[in-house]
């Protein structure tokens, strides 16, 4: 190399700082909550959350305040809890930050609806849990697990008002088919974190639908295990974002199987100042998981100015023998092109903005297999629209 080409040389003092490869394989895993330092925000799982108000979550502090619960179970569905220190607690995915651990710590013990092995449930297992205040913390930890061979739709409803750190494990056994739906239906005040780790065996299929509609601060981390080859998850998501809120989603999919399939499509729109939403999507596709198809995408639509959403995919992929994988993701404004298309055929422009949502979400909401759901969402997008900042 001549003299000219070679590089310069840094004295000592200037070399820059190597810093080591971040992969999603070495992300932390653990039941000890001395494992998750208290976060101090320059790291790449917190840089986006505001932890000032979660702060609670945070803290190692016990607390006796619970839920409300209640059931309508179809036949087949047995609930019971787990006391602190059954072997079940820690034979289920284990927590990934710091409030999923000490929510496993405190809550002394979880639970657990289980459908047993080779039953075909002829509705929907509803679980509604309801807040009825921030002054204390809520931990919490539930276990969905679906035997063997199994079809059964659960659906997780959040209501009233709670300051609420939790873990949902999903147990997916081999050839079973899980459809969950999950529910944040918040008043204003509360705060939501949780974990939900589904592990989800072979041959077996696993859907989950997560809607976020309520809350001050919400902040969620689905992450998806194969226990075996031949695997399904397909993870669909819905938010609404008004002003003050925060949203946060963080998914994790392991593809460490070979043949297996994921999917992942969330939609959130957002309206009102300092509306906020995060969505990150991890994909790690190990050198084992030979045969693998996966693809995910995430779309935003902001409704007002002063609004922000954050969008964050990742594919990490460690063999080339992959079916497909891949990933969007798109933010913007109105379509003017819609708007103009419904206006001209004399329908208000209030209600074409409405009719632009509704469409854009329409998507999500087929796609719930609960009528009941379904509709409710339908109300609840309308009720949102009402206050469109124009």
């Amino acid at each position: 190399m001549s003299p000219e080409l070679a590089a310069p040389v840094l004295p000592a003092h200037a070399q820059p700082a190597s810093a080591p490869l971040v992969s999603a394989a070495d992300r932390r895993q653990s039941f000890d909550v001395d494992a998750f330092p208290m976060p101090t925000g320059r790291e790449e799982e917190w840089r986006f959350t505001p932890r000032l108000r979660m702060k609670r979550l945070l803290e190692d502090a016990s607390s006796e305040a619970h839920l409300k619960w209640t059931t309508d179970l179809p036949v087949g569905v047995e609930v019971r809890e787990l006391a602190a220190g059954d072997p079940l607690l820690f034979a289920v995915p284990a927590p990934v930050d710091r409030t999923s651990a000490l929510a496993h710590h405190h809550c002394g013990g979880a639970v657990v609806l289980r459908v047993e092995p080779g039953v075909e449930l002829d509705r929907p297992a509803i679980v509604a849990l309801h807040g009825t205040g921030t002054d204390d913390v809520v931990w919490g930890h539930v276990i969905v697990e679906v035997g063997a061979n199994s079809r059964a739709t659960v659906v997780i409803d959040h209501s009233g008002s709670a300051v609420y750190g939790a873990m949902l494990s999903i147990l997916v056994g081999d050839g079973a088919n899980l459809t969950l739906v999950n529910l944040q239906d918040w008043d204003p005040a509360s705060i939501h974190v949780e974990h939900q780790a589904a592990q989800v065996g072979r041959d077996a299929t696993f859907t989950s639908a997560i809607v976020t509609l309520g809350g001050d601060l919400v902040r969620l981390t689905p992450t998806v295990h194969f226990a075996g080859p031949g695997a399904s998850a397909e993870l669909l998501g819905l938010y609404f974002a008004d002003a003050g809120q925060h949203l946060e989603h963080r998914l994790f999919v392991d593809h460490d199987q070979p043949g297996c399939r994921s999917r992942a499509t969330f939609k959130g729109a957002l309206q009102g100042a300092n509306a906020r939403t995060v969505w990150i999507g991890d994909v790690l596709i190990r050198a084992e998981a030979v045969g693998t198809d996966t693809y995910e995408e995430n779309r935003n639509l902001l409704l007002s100015d002063g609004a922000r959403a954050d969008s964050v995919p990742n594919l990490e992929i460690e063999t080339g023998e992959v079916i497909g994988a891949g990933h969007a993701s798109t933010t913007g404004r109105f379509d003017d092109e819609q708007l103009f298309y419904l206006m001209a055929r004399g329908i208000t422009e209030d209600e074409a903005r409405r009719l632009v949502v509704r469409g854009f979400f329409a998507e999500i909401i087929d796609r719930i297999g609960v009528p009941e759901v379904r509709d409710r969402l339908l109300a609840s997008v309308d009720r949102e629209l009402e206050g469109v900042i124009r």
